[in-house]
C-alpha cells in the first residue's frame, strides 16, 4: 500500500500565497503520476494540476499561471505552489498518485486525507 500526506493548507487572505507538499511512502515500485486534487462544498472533485514521471505537468485552466506543480522524485514528494490566490480557490486539497507497489501489480489510484485551503479576508 501507499501512503500519501499532505500539508501546507490554511487561512490565506486573497491575493496571498500557499504551497502544499505532499509526501508518498509505503510499498512503492514506481509511481507513475500524482497530481492534486480540490473538492468545494457542494460541488464535484476536480482536477487542479497532475505531474508524471517525465515531468510533463497539466494544469487546470482555472489556475493557469497562478498554481505550479512540481516533484521531488528523490522524495517521492509533489508539491503545489500557489500564489494570487482567490476566493473561488477555497476548498479542500487532495493529493493523489498512480502507482505501482509491486513490479507485478497494475497502477492503483492513491489519494491523501486532503488538506483544507481557505481564502477570504
Amino acid at each position: 500500500q501507499v501512503q500519501l500526506v499532505e500539508s501546507g493548507g490554511g487561512l490565506v487572505q486573497p491575493g496571498g500565497s500557499l504551497r502544499l507538499s505532499c509526501a508518498a511512502s509505503g510499498s512503492i515500485y514506481r509511481i507513475n503520476a500524482m497530481g492534486w486534487y480540490r473538492q468545494a462544498p457542494g460541488k464535484q472533485r476536480e482536477l487542479v494540476a497532475l505531474i508524471t514521471s517525465a515531468d510533463i505537468t497539466n494544469h487546470a485552466d482555472s489556475v493557469k499561471g497562478r498554481f505550479t506543480i512540481s516533484r521531488d522524485n528523490a522524495k517521492n514528494t509533489v508539491y503545489l505552489q500557489m500564489n494570487s490566490l482567490k476566493p473561488e480557490d477555497t476548498a479542500v486539497y487532495y493529493c493523489n498518485a498512480r502507482a505501482i507497489s509491486r513490479p507485478w501489480s497494475t497502477p492503483a489510484d492513491y489519494w491523501g486525507q486532503g488538506t483544507q485551503v481557505t481564502v477570504s479576508s
